[in-house]
Order: C-alpha cells, then structure tokens, then sequence
C-alpha cells in the first residue's frame, strides 16, 4: 500500500478537531498505540532502504479491541506529499515476532506511544496524533490524501497555515 501524508505542526487540538466535527467528518478511529521499531545499531533498514521496521499495538478505544501488527514501512518521494510504501501483517503475538526479529539481527528500540483521533471526511483522512514526551511532545495533524488536489482541498477546508505543513519524518522532527 502507498499512503501520501503531509502533517501539519503547532496544531490546537480541540479548534481542528471542532472545525473537522463541523464540517460533517466521521469519527473512525480512536486508538492508543504502542510503537516498537527495529534496526541494527549502523541502522541499516534506514540507510539502505529508506525505511524501518515497525512492530504497532494498536488499542480501539471504540471497540476495545487490541491488535498487533508489523510494518515495513520506507519513504519513496517526498515533494508536496510524503510517499510511503507500506508492507503489513496483523501478527497474533508481538512478543515472539520481536524475538525473531532480534535473532535476525535486528534491535528493538525505545517504544513511542501514541494517541490517535481519526476523521474522515470525502475520502480525506485526517489524523490528530500526540506522542508522549520523549517521542514527540507536540500534537500535530496528519493528513492521508490520494492527490495533490485533494491536500488542498483539505488545507483550504480548515484553513490551514501553509508555513506549518512539513513532509518531515517524526525523526526529522525530533532533531529539529
């Protein structure tokens, strides 16, 4: 699957999650993550594929339902749109997949943890993520668009300040 996401800095929560509500988007997820990626201490998935590995526990906090699944996930471009290709598979235990990975030479890093609000809205997701602290401190709003004029139509929508939107990684961001 390729998803195309622009994420947007400096965001106030409640006013985007106000404007999305009434504006007629749908609620469609609310789920605390838990992040574990995987690389080698020269960080090889990064350097030679543009990517990482990723195990997610994701809890629905609508249904109650909690699920793990595993990710390569790399970036291909990256003008007006973020392109990533992501691979996925729901895996039943976390713990033994982590294992595996570990005894194929990959290390598990420090885990992020994450709260996710999803909207969607004609075919615009939008995404009001918060990392704990150590992650990153500061929420912001990830938009999934499957064109460059949909990502306009969704700035124009909440009338976004164009100078806070960023195809930067969550890496990138916490080294700036």
């Amino acid at each position: 699957m390729k998803e195309r996401e622009i994420k947007v800095l400096h965001i106030d929560k409640a006013e985007i999650e106000k404007k999305l509500i009434d504006m007629g988007a749908v609620l469609v997820k609310d789920e605390n993550q838990i992040n574990y990626r995987f690389d080698t201490d020269d960080y090889y998935l990064k350097k030679a594929h543009n990517g990482y590995l990723r195990i997610r526990i994701t809890k629905n906090n609508l249904s109650g339902e909690t699920k793990s699944t595993m990710t390569f996930k790399r970036s291909i471009t990256r003008d007006s749109l973020r392109v990533n290709e992501e691979i996925d598979t729901d895996i039943s235990d976390w713990e033994s997949a982590s294992k595996i990975i570990e005894i194929l030479g990959y290390k598990r890093k420090r885990p992020g943890y994450k709260h996710r609000r999803s909207y969607m809205y004609d075919n615009i997701l939008f995404e009001i993520d918060t990392w704990d602290e150590q992650t990153y401190g500061k929420p912001y709003l990830e938009i999934e668009v499957t064109s460059d004029e949909e990502l306009e139509k969704a700035i124009i929508l909440l009338n976004l300040d164009r100078s806070q939107i960023t195809t930067k990684s969550i890496d990138e961001l916490r080294r700036d």
